[in-house]
């Protein structure tokens, strides 16, 4: 992941995790954590791992656009 930049949506991978959605939204690791147990966030447990589902955090981006 380091030194990854994305320009759109399709390079992002299929399941983002902490320190990736840490870069993309420019914040720290531990605000992701936080971000990611809110009731509404589409995070996703994969047995210890914490990671967001792509289309679902594109969906919930742009729900929230302009409110």
């Amino acid at each position: 992941m380091t030194g990854t930049t994305y320009k759109t949506y399709d390079e992002l991978p299929m399941f983002i995790n902490v320190p990736a959605l840490s870069k993309l939204f420019g914040i720290s690791q531990s605000s992701c954590y936080e971000l990611m147990h809110e009731k509404d966030f589409p995070s996703l447990r994969i047995g210890s791992r914490i990671v967001v589902p792509r289309d679902k955090l594109i969906e919930w981006i742009e729900a929230r656009v302009g409110q």
